[in-house]
């Protein structure tokens, strides 16, 4: 499987590719990043891209991608609609559909999205109308989308938030990570089952739920054990 992989310098993408480059069922992995990556793998290849609008000059090396992990994202505080917009909708629609249609194969997407997100698009909180809107028309997109709500997120291999108010909280977070995880189950994952659950859910062709929250992104993380 050749993966396309989006956001792999932040927290959830350091994980996502760490699970690709050790996952014997990835063959290549294609991270498209603003600069150079400081990790360096025989299966892994940087694209390095300046316009996250505009995707159309690497259309080439999408071709033979079999699935795309979408990790990119920002916090909206202290964002605007427009700003926080531009970057979650306007910049994962323009990779969605700078990908190669097959109707005969289609490619798996899987979105990195938010518990509490919102499909109505109608609601009150800004970034789970806008994280709403990407979702929908991800789904009505002509490849096999799946989108992870996940809570609280578990680092577990090092992996560090680009917002320095995460990465300020999630010390004292990871502390209480084993009493959350004991409390509330259903609203905690990790680094790793996301990675995992990814490469999982690409294998299944369109089967199963297409919107995974912390409880199914867990259960399918166990298929890619």
């Amino acid at each position: 499987m050749n993966v396309l992989l989006f956001g792999a310098t932040g927290m959830v993408g350091q994980g996502v590719l760490r699970e690709c480059l050790l996952d014997d069922r990835v063959t290549g992995v294609q991270a498209v990043v603003r600069g150079p990556l400081e990790v360096s793998h025989p299966k892994l290849t940087s694209l390095v891209h300046t316009d996250f609008t505009d995707f159309s000059s690497l259309e080439r090396e999408f071709a033979d991608v079999d699935a795309c992990f979408f990790c990119l994202g920002v916090t909206s505080a202290g964002k605007r609609e427009d700003e926080y917009r531009r970057i979650t909708h306007d910049y994962t629609l323009a990779a969605a559909r700078a990908l190669p249609v097959r109707p005969d194969a289609p490619l798996t997407f899987v979105y990195v999205s938010g518990d509490g997100t919102d499909s109505t698009e109608q609601g009150r909180l800004m970034w789970a109308r806008v994280k709403g809107r990407t979702e929908n028309e991800l789904l009505a997109m002509d490849f096999h989308a799946y989108m992870f709500r996940p809570a609280y997120i578990h680092a577990v291999h090092g992996e560090v938030s680009r917002t320095p108010a995460y990465r300020r909280l999630y010390p004292v977070l990871s502390l209480l990570f084993p009493l959350l995880r004991r409390l509330a189950p259903g609203r905690v994952t990790t680094t790793e089952n996301i990675a995992r659950a990814m490469i999982a859910v690409a294998g299944r062709n369109g089967a199963g739920e297409h919107v995974l929250r912390s409880p199914e992104i867990n259960r399918a993380a166990l298929e890619g054990r």
